[in-house]
């Protein structure tokens, strides 16, 4: 009886020390889908209580980043006169803990993939691009995204031609 006691108190231990981590998981989860579907619905006041007062946005390209306000300016700006509409399919979601050791990447993240669909109120489109964003969280906030797209690629589709400068 003793040991059926002990082993009960050992898995039960070994279950609670698992279970906040998937915990975590699972609400970093439900925040990074609550924070695409405000995108997608245009929903800038729930971007922007899912946004830590310290965010910082980087991409697509080199060298791109954006502060909270500023992402929030840019995306209200945008969705009141360009795009008509956004819509994710096709989207993964990936919880991961990174450990203490690797100074700039610790911390509770969310990988996202996604197919993206984009119309746009002039009438060009609609473009279809894969987005794969990651989301650093702290304290049920986003404080750090990196988004990756084919920029090239969405202005193809709005019928830009790249062509090299005269040499």
């Amino acid at each position: 009886m003793k040991q059926l006691i002990l082993f009960a108190a050992i898995i039960t231990l070994l279950f609670s020390c698992t279970s906040s981590a998937d915990k975590m998981k699972t609400e970093n989860l439900a925040l990074a889908k609550k924070f695409l579907l405000a995108v997608e619905s245009k929903d800038v006041k729930t971007m922007e209580s899912l946004l830590a007062d310290n965010y910082i946005g980087f991409g697509p390209s080199d060298g791109d980043s954006v502060n909270k306000e500023q992402a929030l300016k840019i995306f209200k700006d945008n969705a009141d006169n360009l795009y008509e509409s956004m819509k994710y399919s096709r989207y993964q979601n990936i919880a991961v803990t990174v450990k203490p050791g690797e100074e700039a990447l610790e911390g509770d993240w969310v990988a996202n993939w996604t197919y993206l669909t984009i119309k746009y109120k002039d009438g060009r489109g609609p473009v279809h691009v894969w987005v794969n964003a990651v989301y650093k969280f702290e304290n049920g906030k986003i404080v750090l995204s990196r988004t990756f797209y084919n920029e090239a690629d969405v202005l193809r589709q709005l019928g830009y031609q790249f062509s090299l400068p005269n040499q």
